[in-house]
């Protein structure tokens, strides 16, 4: 599983906010390989990123598109 399929996947489901382990159970990858690869498209800026309210140390992602 690459950086194409996370960033596929989130623009094919645009407009929610996803957490890496929600991806991961989508897409039937491991939680591991989808948070290196989104740590990878937040660098690059492909997709958009914000700290959960509900709970500290986790993230949600967005298509960025």
């Amino acid at each position: 599983m690459g950086q194409q399929e996370v960033y596929d996947f989130l623009k094919k489901n645009k407009g929610k906010w996803w957490t890496s382990k929600e991806i991961s159970k989508k897409m039937g990858a491991s939680q591991g390989s989808v948070t290196t690869t989104l740590t990878k498209l937040r660098k690059r800026k492909d997709v958009q990123f914000k700290m959960s309210e509900e709970r500290t140390n986790m993230f949600l992602y967005m298509y960025n598109g």
